[in-house]
């Protein structure tokens, strides 16, 4: 069936060149573990989870369970990181198809343990890692409670500490004082977990901006001391983009200079004009009429709406592409259309490709600009892009 013309276009090929080139960043120090979480940031799970393994990744990381059996069944021998934690009833999935589990909870621990022990599992045979929280107070086993989780991984049980992470909630933050406190916790952390007889095998630490700002060597560092292996886990990045740093850099480090340089988008998102009318002035267009026509106008239906994940707050105050040029939204988003106003865009006809986000001629509209006009972040630009926009491997 021919599908309603609102898509999503991924270029497998710069996933994989932006993953290679993470890898130069990364290289000698870390292994990189590929974001995947949230249906790949809304770029989709299945396109861009075998893209990155074809670059060569070797971990993956997901939120849930759910995208943990996905992905597997995507990248049957890849290791998968369930970065979320496991739910009640979920272990019996996490053994079955041999996820690695991210836990902090006693609760969690339990569930792994009761499911490993169902399925029969050898001692030391599920892989886990134990997230430390080191000051974001979100997720985490904080210090009061380690040796309670550490009681779980005693000789004979089931689970294996195969890592300890930790979440590094201010790396964007050019002077570095926050990670710099949040390592030396941790950094004390994994010294009581080795005290303890326990000698896990990753230090996973470190997201997109750990990771452009120059941060490998310094975790690869801290691993090394406790003999572990480092593991960042570059997402945004992954897609193309690179993160802003409060406040900026004085001067780029060279990593942050040459991920400007090297980075390509992954994600452009479309649609078409669906029809065309020349409207007077004094003409109202959407509902509420927020926008009155102040001469005789010229406007172009779409196929997009919020129901897609084109934000409302967009109408009246933002442009999308059209031959070229930047065609203001005229009143407000509806679910399923908006209108551009094409009076000043010649030779506008219906079929012609429109550009939500992404590059048309030598214009381009990003997930920051999206970012900017909504007041909120590029993550949730893409990952409110509607499941009903089809995703095309372009």
């Amino acid at each position: 069936m021919t599908m309603r013309p609102c898509w999503v276009e991924i270029s497998t090929e710069r996933l994989e060149a932006n993953f290679q080139f993470l890898e130069t960043l990364a290289a000698p120090h870390a292994e990189l573990l590929a974001i995947v979480k949230a249906n790949a940031y809304g770029h989709d799970l299945a396109l861009c989870a075998a893209a990155a393994v074809r670059a060569g990744a070797r971990w993956l990381g997901v939120t849930s369970v759910e995208e943990g059996v996905a992905a597997r069944a995507i990248c049957p021998d890849t290791h998968v990181l369930v970065i979320g934690g496991v739910f009640p009833g979920q272990g019996v999935e996490v053994v079955r198809h041999r996820l690695t589990a991210v836990a902090w909870d006693p609760t969690q621990l339990i569930e792994l343990e009761q499911a490993a022990h169902a399925a029969g599992a050898k001692p030391n045979s599920v892989a886990v890692h134990l997230e430390i929280d080191t000051g974001m107070s979100r997720q985490g086993v904080n210090a009061e409670g380690l040796g309670l989780a550490l009681a779980h991984f005693c000789p004979g049980s089931p689970l294996k500490l195969e890592g300890v992470m930790t979440h590094l909630f201010a790396a964007d933050e050019a002077d570095g004082r926050v990670t710099e406190a949040q390592l030396a916790r941790l950094d004390k952390v994994v010294g009581e977990i080795g005290t303890a007889g326990l000698l896990p095998e990753w230090l996973n630490v470190g997201s997109s901006a750990a990771l452009v700002a120059g941060q490998a060597e310094t975790i690869a560092d801290l691993a090394s001391r406790h003999g572990m292996r480092a593991m960042m886990r570059p997402g945004f990045s992954l897609y193309g983009l690179v993160p802003t740093f409060e406040p900026d850099f004085n001067a780029d480090p060279s990593s942050l200079a040459a991920a400007k340089m090297q980075l390509q988008p992954v994600l452009s998102w479309k649609t078409r004009v669906v029809s065309l009318r020349t409207v007077r002035a004094g003409a109202v267009v959407g509902y509420n009429g927020t926008f009155v026509a102040t001469e005789s106008m010229r406007l172009a239906l779409i196929a997009v709406g919020y129901a897609d994940g084109l934000d409302r707050h967009l109408g009246n105050r933002f442009s999308l592409l059209v031959r070229g040029q930047r065609a203001p939204l005229a009143g407000r988003i509806s679910m399923d259309q908006a209108v551009l106003d094409v009076t000043g865009i010649p030779c506008v006809e219906i079929g012609d490709e429109v550009v939500i986000l992404g590059s048309q001629g030598e214009q381009t509209i990003t997930s920051f600009d999206h970012a900017k006009a909504t007041e909120t972040i590029p993550w949730e630009v893409f990952t409110r892009i509607g499941p009903r926009v089809q995703r095309v491997e372009v």
